[in-house]
């Protein structure tokens, strides 16, 4: 063709670029991070005007003398506490009912939430019914609150949700264990302190299972239909800090630097998320914790490289993966896309072994005859309509057959 013949001819509509991609970008928690910065607590509750203080976190926290130790932070500034401390993992709309009723017990005009997600999640779930009454029910989708809420301070102690940065919480239906996302601008903290030294007494296993739990929501942010320019920003940076930092904090649990790379990277991946959603391996995830209580990080975690290749043949996922690939030096830049892809799934399977996470979902007690209904609710999730390539029950049963199968 010649350059005359070129110039005449109709451009090729090709895909965006990530800088070009739209985004509406807003961050309204203030991140304060580094070692010992729980001691602000106190002093940046006052700030914001707090007075009565009501302190969201579970058992193992209180057993750790976390919540001790911040509620003294919190006293030394003035303010009266009061301690819910019995969070349950995948809090329910039980968990949020009796955090509800301390709350108004004490009149509180703040909350903190101390702990993992579901310490962050059952703080925002009771900041919801608090604020603008009604059920968990009623607020299950995106900014359904019409009333201000209250200030949310969040002091995360593991690395995993990037809850602390994210406006949803998740609340599963105690009667159904359907799991409602509920999100809502207002209810995001409007501070986050991000102290390595409260993770520092995580246990191994709960080190593993949050751990690959922020690894899948950077790579998952970074191919969703939703992402954007900034998202990808985030995603990438929180995959080059955690792919990096997971091993070592598993190896070495006292390395407080690879601890503070693993909470950023947590962090930053909320930051993501909050801009990008997820994707077909959190949906994929959720009925292999609702059904078989596998716990989250480990179920989205054996689901996702299936899932990252099943989204492989996407042209505009391939390409974004191997973007991530490069991102995080797993692959230098000009690497073939195909290519690239293939150590992506092949790290993430090398992490997932790290983890100590089984080698199969047979080996999680799930069994064969229990594929259709996974896949059929797993198709149900609000986080599959955000993948890059259209899924649907059949697809995930494909999944779930490949994490069976798998070793």
């Amino acid at each position: 063709m010649s350059r005359a013949e070129r110039s005449a001819a109709p451009e090729t509509p090709s895909a965006p670029t990530p800088a070009a991609l739209p985004f509406d970008f807003q961050c309204p928690t203030r991140l304060v991070f580094g070692p010992g910065v729980a001691a602000r607590v106190g002093e940046l509750a006052r700030g914001i005007g707090a007075r009565r203080v009501l302190l969201v976190t579970d058992p193992g926290i209180v057993a750790a003398g976390h919540a001790a130790r911040i509620t003294g932070h919190l006293t030394e500034a003035g303010l009266q506490v009061t301690v819910f401390g019995r969070v349950r993992e995948n809090p329910s709309t039980l968990d949020v009912a009796e955090c509800l009723a301390m709350a108004r017990a004490a009149e509180v005009d703040t909350l903190v939430g101390l702990g993992g997600g579901s310490s962050m999640d059952t703080a925002k779930g009771c900041n919801f019914l608090l604020t603008n009454g009604g059920r968990m029910q009623d607020y299950w989708g995106v900014g359904k609150a019409t009333q201000p809420m209250l200030p949310l301070l969040a002091l995360p102690t593991t690395a995993g949700t990037g809850s602390e940065c994210q406006s949803f919480a998740l609340i599963a239906d105690e009667a159904t264990h359907q799991k409602m996302a509920c999100g809502d601008p207002k209810a995001s903290a409007r501070v986050a302190l991000l102290d390595p030294e409260l993770t520092l007494s995580q246990p191994p296993r709960v080190t593993a299972c949050t751990g690959i739990d922020a690894l899948a929501h950077a790579v998952e942010t970074a191919v969703t239909r939703k992402r954007s320019a900034v998202s990808l920003l985030y995603s990438h940076a929180a995959f080059k800090l955690a792919v990096a930092a997971f091993p070592r904090v598993l190896s070495h649990p006292g390395d407080a630097a690879a601890r503070g790379r693993m909470q950023l990277g947590a962090a930053y991946a909320g930051l993501a998320i909050e801009n990008s959603m997820l994707g077909a391996a959190h949906s994929a995830a959720n009925p292999l914790t609702a059904h078989f209580n596998i716990p989250h990080g480990q179920a989205v975690g054996m689901m996702l490289p299936h899932v990252v290749r099943f989204n492989g043949a996407d042209p505009a996922a391939l390409a974004a993966y191997a973007e991530l690939a490069v991102a995080a030096e797993l692959v230098p830049a000009g690497t073939e896309a195909a290519a690239a892809l293939e150590v992506l799934i092949g790290r993430l399977n090398a992490l997932l072994r790290v983890a100590g996470f089984p080698a199969s979902l047979n080996n999680c007690g799930v069994p064969a005859d229990a594929v259709t209904d996974l896949a059929a609710e797993a198709a149900r999730q609000w986080t599959a309509t955000f993948n890059p390539r259209t899924i649907a029950a059949r697809d995930f049963a494909g999944l779930y057959e490949a994490a069976m199968a798998r070793g």
